[in-house]
């Protein structure tokens, strides 16, 4: 079984772009859209799996775990405010894997205490499309990060491009998580065949 997730991550928000992704060989993608109900969720998760079926692509699922339990999704992403509010009992128990962002120590503390699959790191860099409390962390802080949580995958996310990328993977992080460098790039498909180029090296 190969290492989850992959160390190229981008994330997006529509079904649309986990097939464009799926079909150009992305091997790791997180799915996520905000402010859905119950059942939107659900659709929304349901037709991203099948559009990524039949692909080497692995859906992560943001924030919608029983969406996703109930889906048959593989992999599941929380944040910290979601950690709050998710049974993660249950998400263990349906042999989901779990990864938690974490911003700062105590943050880091909390995911650790869950046992996820992966722990996400961020922003490493100034991030316009979420409006962030927390500073750049810088590759200080994925050196640190790395040390203080093993073998646990680390991802490293936040205002990244392609062009940090060996300096990110450098400090320790093990994937790379993206989102501008793609959905806003002129040229998407181009620039996931640069990053797919680059970490299949």
């Amino acid at each position: 079984m190969r290492a989850h997730p992959d160390r190229f991550y981008p994330i997006v928000d529509t079904v649309a772009w986990v097939e464009r992704l799926a079909k150009l060989g992305v091997r790791t993608l997180q799915l996520r859209a905000k402010d859905l109900d119950a059942p939107a969720a659900r659709e929304l998760v349901r037709d991203a799996l099948k559009a990524a079926d039949g692909t080497k692509c692995e859906v992560v699922i943001n924030d919608y775990w029983q969406a996703a339990i109930a889906e048959g999704a593989d992999h599941l992403h929380l944040g910290q405010e979601d950690i709050e509010t998710a049974d993660i009992s249950t998400i263990k128990k349906s042999g989901i894997t779990l990864g938690i962002s974490t911003h700062d120590h105590q943050e880091l503390e909390i995911a650790l205490r869950h046992k996820p699959d992966y722990v996400a790191l961020g922003p490493i860099y100034e991030t316009t499309l979420k409006k962030m409390p927390f500073a750049p962390q810088g590759y200080a802080r994925i050196t640190e990060w790395k040390k203080l949580i093993g073998k646990i995958p680390l991802i490293a996310i936040g205002g990244i491009k392609l062009e940090h990328a060996k300096d990110v993977f450098a400090a320790g992080a093990d994937s790379i998580a993206v989102v501008s460098d793609v959905t806003q790039n002129q040229d998407p498909d181009q620039r996931i065949r640069d990053w797919l180029a680059l970490i299949r090296v």
